[in-house]
């Protein structure tokens, strides 16, 4: 870097007003502490002319992205597009929670002062977690082919059920007849899979997880490999097309194309409180051990 100041890089999703007071804190608190503010040029026309917020002419665009630190204010779902983003780029990515639930976006805007000294300080902790990819050879699929949380083979809204054939590692597994199929990284194991039925698993875990949505057998139930294992699929539709699903980005495609899904060749680095554990977040945003009958 050209200078010895801290700068973090400031994304946002552009359909949250309600934001506006807290990215006015943080950026006062960032020139209390003398820390450098990058923000991309579509957040930042969001926070003059949406929120007419007074901000100094700062951008960042595309691959002149010079950061320390990435602060993402929303929900889970900034979070992931922001991953996608810049996960690649090894850049630390922090993740404000204006939005629900939160899993990614783990920090309170109402400790914007705390959190941003910590950062300015060096006192926070970085997890990486693991991303996969999917590629095809018959076909080249549209946007960023990687995710955090999953990718999702799905039909469209008003097709009957799909055909995907399934091989792990070159072995045939089984054929799902579904709605569709998710294959999850630890971190997508507390999104879409787990609405689906699918396991909760530690983001340290060195898996990905296959689980598939309203099966049309039963006995099809959620699956655990590894993450060095290659999944290979090719989906068939009565329609003549299915959807894939990456993070919620999503694209149609003709059917009969062969896809593999396996590791990608980075981690996206996401920031955590210090002394922060999984559980800790399981029983926060799962509200476990909790006894609702207490207030009957």
């Amino acid at each position: 870097m050209a200078s010895d100041v801290f700068k973090i890089a400031l994304f946002g999703n552009l359909y949250q007003e309600k934001k506006s007071l807290a990215v006015a804190q943080l950026l006062k608190v960032a020139s209390e502490l003398g820390v450098g503010i990058e923000i991309p040029e579509p957040f930042r026309d969001f926070l003059v002319d949406r929120m007419h917020l007074d901000l100094p002419p700062h951008t960042v665009v595309g691959d002149d992205l010079d950061a320390d630190v990435v602060v993402c204010m929303g929900g889970d779902g900034t979070f992931l597009d922001v991953a996608s983003r810049v996960g690649s780029r090894q850049i630390p990515i922090l993740g404000i929670n204006t939005g629900r639930l939160g899993f990614l976006a783990n920090f309170a805007p109402d400790d914007i002062v705390g959190t941003l000294a910590d950062l300015a300080a060096g006192r926070f902790e970085v997890e990486e977690r693991s991303v996969i990819g999917i590629s095809s050879a018959d076909q080249e699929l549209e946007g960023i082919p990687y995710a955090l949380n999953e990718i999702a083979i799905l039909k469209h809204d008003i097709s009957a059920m799909i055909t995907i054939h399934t091989r792990i590692d070159g072995e045939y597994l089984t054929t799902y007849q579904a709605d569709g199929l998710i294959v999850g990284t630890p971190t997508g194991s507390t999104a879409y899979s787990l609405s689906v039925g699918g396991p909760i698993v530690v983001p340290q875990l060195h898996a990905m997880m296959l689980t598939p949505v309203a099966p049309h057998s039963l006995n099809m139930r959620p699956l655990v490999v590894s993450d060095t294992s290659v999944v290979d699929l090719r989906v068939k539709s009565r329609s003549g097309s299915f959807l894939v699903s990456l993070d919620g980005r999503s694209a149609s495609y003709r059917d009969n194309i062969d896809l593999r899904i396996r590791l990608a060749p980075y981690k996206v680095k996401v920031i955590t409180h210090v002394g922060h554990t999984f559980f800790s977040t399981l029983r926060q945003k799962m509200m476990w051990g909790i006894d609702g009958r207490e207030n009957l």
